[in-house]
């Protein structure tokens, strides 16, 4: 059955209710630092996330610079500490081809890496997906890559780790790829 009908969404900037959250999504707004000062903000917050993601088992969806934010460091405008939660850093993209434009923006294929992640099912090999970013992750186990996009060369456009996950795309802006992968 569906249960996307069902999903009480919330909003939340209270780190206890983050603690009661049967799952969690972290989109990503702004600059790699920015992103995680606005966490820290929040009183408890980090804390409640980290447990509930990493002790707890709660799954964990980031989204854009929500899953850059998993990444040990990030280079945009500086060097700067992630979640470390998946071991990599993010860096600027460089594409092969410098007639490709940064911001890398628009629709772009997705294609699976060995093994099909459960958030892929049902999620055709080759289907588009919306990006918009400047920055991307790369991982050190390149098994926690679970599909890449070409953008000048592979860029990871899913990374997912025992119950963390993220994509690089916008699934809320991906049509109907987007809408079955958060399904």
């Amino acid at each position: 059955a569906d249960q996307g009908s069902k999903a009480d969404v919330r909003i939340v900037a209270d780190a206890a209710e983050v603690a009661r959250a049967d799952r969690i999504v972290l989109p990503g707004v702004g600059a790699f630092a920015d992103c995680k000062k606005g966490l820290e903000s929040l009183p408890g917050m980090v804390a409640a996330v980290d447990r509930a993601v990493r002790e707890r088992g709660r799954p964990f969806l980031g989204i854009c610079v929500g899953m850059q934010l998993l990444a040990t460091t990030g280079f945009e405008h500086g060097t700067h500490a992630g979640l470390g939660w998946i071991p990599g850093e993010v860096k600027a993209l460089a594409p092969a081809d410098p007639a490709l434009k940064i911001p890398h923006m628009g629709w772009n294929t997705i294609e699976f890496r060995a093994g099909l992640h459960p958030l892929l099912a049902g999620i055709a090999h080759h289907a588009h997906a919306y990006f918009v970013h400047s920055y991307a992750m790369t991982c050190d186990d390149p098994a926690d890559i679970a599909a890449v996009t070409d953008y000048g060369g592979p860029v990871a456009a899913l990374i997912a780790h025992e119950n963390m996950a993220g994509t690089q795309f916008h699934p809320e802006k991906s049509k109907a790829t987007g809408l079955r992968l958060i399904a």
